[in-house]
């Protein structure tokens, strides 16, 4: 193809692009754009610790271990909530967000920011569905990369979680027996 063609297919291709995001969108400003580079992201990611785990040439197990599936779950939770809700950690998603107030203890409610397509990274932050997912994949591919190191902060991040849920039990309980309900 020559320039011009190229020219032509690169218009049209950017011109259905424009109408796919004008017929989804429904009038709302979504960016289909940032989700898509967004994806294209995790395809990388994810194929980068695959070439990795590939090249370790370690056997990989034929299922999970139900131990396994639970620890890693928990530490996702309470790694994926740590990144996208703790206070401590608002300093790494300040360049992609605003505050908006408390959300609960030690957390924060922020929205993503709308400009230079700081929407989508905004997006991604904070949102600990979003971010478990990222999370997620790491630490599955830590368990077949260093099993040890990774079980070991899975353990800690478990057990961050479990004092989470005993400090906001502890917390009703006062409550309750000051009759605060």
């Amino acid at each position: 193809m020559g320039t011009a063609a190229d020219d032509r297919l690169g218009r049209r291709l950017r011109g259905l692009a424009r109408r796919t995001q004008r017929r989804y969108s429904a009038g709302d400003d979504r960016p289909l754009g940032g989700y898509l580079a967004a994806m294209a992201g995790f395809g990388v990611y994810t194929a980068a610790w695959a070439t990795a785990v590939r090249l370790r040439k370690s056997p990989l197990p034929d299922r999970p271990q139900p131990w396994d599936v639970v620890l890693t779950a928990v530490a996702t939770f309470r790694l994926s909530r740590l990144l996208s809700k703790a206070s401590v950690t608002s300093p790494l998603r300040a360049p992609f967000t605003r505050y908006v107030g408390p959300q609960g203890p030690a957390e924060l409610q922020e929205e993503p920011r709308a400009e230079d397509g700081k929407d989508t990274l905004g997006e991604l932050m904070t949102c600990p569905f979003c971010m478990s997912v990222w999370v997620v994949s790491t630490l599955t591919a830590g368990q077949l990369l260093c099993p040890r190191a990774t079980r070991t902060v899975m353990g800690a991040l478990a057990a961050l979680a479990g004092a989470d849920a005993l400090q906001l039990a502890y917390s009703v309980l006062v409550n309750k027996a000051a009759g605060d309900d």
